[in-house]
C-alpha cells in the first residue's frame, strides 16, 4: 500500500467520521446532553490528548507575538465554530447540517479576498453566488421534515462561517509551526474560551451523568477520540502526501455518506429516523453547492495551471 493511497485514505476516513459525527452526536442531545456541556466534554478530552501527543513527541515552542493570532483561532475555530455547530444540530436535521457544511470552502475564498487580498476571477463569483444561493434556499425551505429548523440552518451557516474564518486565520501559523503544536494551542484557549462561556456552568450542574446509559457513553467517547481527536490527527497525515485543494475537495463527500448513515443508523436503531427530511429540492440545493463548491476551487486550480505551464 503506497504513501499515497494511505494518505487518500486516511482525508476519506476524516469525512466518514465527520458524517457520521452529523448523526451520531445528534443522537445524544438533547436527551443526555446539552450542546454546550458537549462542547464542554469533546474539547476537554481532545485537549488532553492534543497535549500528550505534543509532550511524547514534539519539542516546539510558540513565539509571543503569535498568541494572539492563536487566541482568533480558537474564537473562530473552536468556541464559535462547535458552538453553532452543536447548538444548530441540536436543532436542525443531520441531512441539512451535512449540506450546508459544504459551502465551507466558498467561505474560504470570500473571506481570502477580504484578508489576504486573493483575486476573485468571474469563475469564482459565479461559484459563490450559485453555491451561496442553495445553501440560502435550504435554509429558507426548511421545515419540510419532522427534525427541520430554520434557525438551526442558520445556525450550521455560522458554524461553517465561522470555521472558514479560522482555516484562513490559521495558514500562517501552519507554514511556522509544526501543525500539531498549533492544534494543541488552539484546543487549549479554546477550553479556556469554553470555560468562560457563562452557560457552560449554568447547564453543568443540571447534567445527572449518572443517568446517562451505556450507548449513549459510546457515543460521547466517539465523538471525542474519533471525530475530535483523531480527525485532525489524520487530517495532518494525509497533507503530508497532498495538496491542501485535494484535501479540501473530500468535503463534497460528506452530505452524501451523511444521507447514507441517517439511513444505516436508523436501519440498525442507533439513532432517531431523519430521513424524512431527504426531500428532492433538498438534492437540488444540494447540487447547487456542488456546483458552486466546484467552481470555486477548480478557478484556483486552472490558474495555477496557466502560471506553470508560462514559465
Amino acid at each position: 500500500m503506497s504513501k499515497l493511497f494511505r494518505a487518500h485514505l486516511a482525508l476519506f476516513t476524516v469525512n466518514a467520521l465527520y458524517g457520521a459525527n452529523h448523526v451520531i452526536a445528534k443522537g445524544v442531545m438533547p436527551g443526555y446532553l446539552t450542546p454546550t456541556v458537549f462542547i464542554l466534554m469533546r474539547v476537554m478530552g481532545a485537549t488532553a490528548l492534543f497535549w500528550i501527543i505534543q509532550g511524547l513527541f514534539i519539542r516546539e515552542k510558540i513565539a509571543r507575538t503569535d498568541l494572539g493570532r492563536l487566541m482568533l483561532c480558537a474564537l473562530f475555530g473552536v468556541m464559535v465554530n462547535q458552538l453553532f455547530f452543536f447548538h444548530g444540530l441540536n436543532l436542525t436535521s443531520s441531512v441539512n447540517s451535512g449540506i450546508i457544511m459544504t459551502v465551507n470552502p466558498i467561505m474560504v475564498v470570500i473571506l481570502s479576498y477580504f484578508i489576504l487580498r486573493e483575486r476573485i476571477t468571474w469563475r469564482k463569483s459565479t461559484g459563490i453566488i450559485t453555491g451561496a444561493a442553495g445553501a440560502i434556499l435550504l435554509t429558507l425551505t426548511a421545515g419540510t421534515g419532522s427534525g427541520d429548523s430554520s434557525m438551526g440552518d442558520l445556525f450550521i451557516l455560522i458554524n461553517a462561517t465561522s470555521y472558514a474564518i479560522y482555516l484562513v486565520l490559521v495558514k500562517p501559523l501552519m507554514a511556522k509551526y509544526k501543525p500539531i503544536t498549533v492544534i494543541t494551542y488552539v484546543f487549549t484557549f479554546g477550553l479556556m474560551y469554553i470555560l468562560m462561556f457563562p452557560l457552560t456552568w449554568i447547564e453543568l450542574p443540571a447534567i445527572d451523568f449518572s443517568a446517562i446509559p451505556k450507548e449513549a457513553v459510546i457515543k460521547i467517547v466517539f465523538v471525542i477520540v474519533a471525530v475530535t481527536f483523531l480527525t485532525y490527527l489524520l487530517t495532518v497525515y494525509g497533507l503530508k502526501y497532498t495538496t491542501p485543494s485535494v484535501s479540501s475537495a473530500y468535503i463534497y463527500l460528506q452530505p452524501v455518506l451523511v444521507i447514507g448513515f441517517a439511513y444505516l443508523f436508523a436501519v440498525m436503531g442507533i439513532s432517531d429516523d431523519y430521513t424524512d427530511t431527504i426531500t428532492w429540492d433538498k438534492v437540488g440545493y444540494m447540487l447547487m453547492i456542488f456546483t458552486g463548491v466546484y467552481l470555486t476551487s477548480s478557478s484556483s486550480f486552472l490558474r495555477k495551471k496557466k502560471s506553470i505551464s508560462r514559465t
